[in-house]
């Protein structure tokens, strides 16, 4: 397929699960955050916090504080306990790069697809681990939620991403996530194609009932799929 079929494709591809692999670093990071809350880890109610934690992943990190947190203020504080559990854990070594996303991303830009990549992170966690990926120059756009609008499930940053970029369409978009919250993002926002990931937080079935219209192993998986589309 060349790209002239469409214009400009966009692959939206997100962070961790996706393209990088955390090492634990963001349970981790959020226990951290519930510590410094005030649900510590003898706390009855840590447990669930902990599985709403899963059940929203990739969401907006300060969204799900604050909904477990219920009160602004304390929910700042996890965040900031969050970032710093985050950067400590960056410069142990424990967060890298999934086998095969550079090679990915790197097909995909070759094609002409423009690469946006996306977080629920807030910015300075989201450009810590940038940084220390050297991935500053690996996309052609980065979103956070607060950049966007509203973080996932919403599709505020598949959006931003598709205008920044020039997508000819929402059609000429691709999502890529490990999420229920990415799917829904996905789905939500019109992409031609919403792919989920098997390299994160989430299963197939999981997946496939959020709204994905593809469901494989992993980025380089995925890739194939985003290269051997053509248009409807």
């Amino acid at each position: 397929m060349s790209v002239e079929d469409w214009e400009q494709p966009v692959a939206c591809l997100d962070m961790a699960g996706t393209t990088v692999s955390d090492g634990g670093a963001v349970n981790q990071a959020f226990e951290a955050g519930l510590d410094a809350g005030g649900i510590g880890s003898d706390s009855p109610g840590r447990e669930t916090a902990m599985a709403y934690v899963a059940d929203t992943m990739g969401q907006s990190k300060l969204e799900v504080f604050t909904h477990l947190l219920g009160d602004a203020d304390r929910a700042e504080t996890a965040l900031a306990a969050f970032e710093a559990r985050w950067d400590a854990l960056l410069r142990q070594g424990v967060v890298t790069a999934l086998a095969g996303a550079e090679d990915a991303i790197g097909r995909l830009r070759q094609a002409g697809w423009k690469v946006a990549l996306l977080t629920g992170f807030p910015a300075s966690v989201r450009d810590a681990l940038i940084d220390h990926l050297g991935w500053s120059q690996m996309a052609d756009a980065y979103f956070c939620p607060a950049e966007a609008g509203r973080g996932r499930p919403w599709a505020d940053m598949v959006w931003a991403s598709a205008t920044a970029l020039g997508a000819s369409s929402m059609r000429a978009v691709s999502v890529v996530g490990d999420t229920t919250s990415d799917m829904a993002s996905g789905r939500r926002s019109g992409a031609g194609t919403v792919i989920g990931v098997l390299s994160g937080a989430s299963r197939r079935d999981h997946l496939e009932e959020a709204g994905a219209t593809h469901v494989v192993g992993s980025i380089l998986e995925a890739a194939d799929v985003i290269l051997s589309r053509r248009p409807v």
